[in-house]
């Protein structure tokens, strides 16, 4: 049985990121590799951080997190995330927070964590 790391980790093998730097070449001038990297990033620190905090942190501290990540999401240039990028994202964030033992359906009158803080 996979760990509450391994579960957390494996979530990065289903990132949008990598269609978002290709859609760059095919014009789509605001997924540069820069951008996409920035967006990665914020997801790879929320998952080291519920990791470092371990499976048995409080709903309190990995909610916080969350706030975190989805905050700086919210400093990312405005027309990087579009409406199939913002399902992805919130997608995305429901996985992570299903990974971290958290049920998604709690949160925003069950949109889940991303819309307690996003602008997107």
């Amino acid at each position: 049985m996979p760990t509450y790391a391994e579960n957390l980790n494996a979530i990065k093998n289903a990132y949008p990121f990598a269609a978002w730097r290709a859609s760059y070449h095919d014009g789509l001038e605001q997924y540069t590799q820069e951008n996409c990297d920035a967006a990665q990033h914020i997801f790879d620190t929320l998952i080291t951080d519920l990791i470092a905090g371990g499976e048995q942190a409080s709903e309190k501290q990995k909610v916080a997190l969350f706030q975190k990540a989805i905050e700086a999401t919210n400093e990312l240039p405005e027309d990087m995330i579009e409406t199939g990028e913002r399902e992805q994202l919130c997608e995305l964030t429901n996985t992570i927070t299903l990974a971290c033992g958290l049920q998604p359906e709690k949160y925003s009158d069950g949109e889940g964590l991303a819309s307690e803080w996003r602008e997107w």
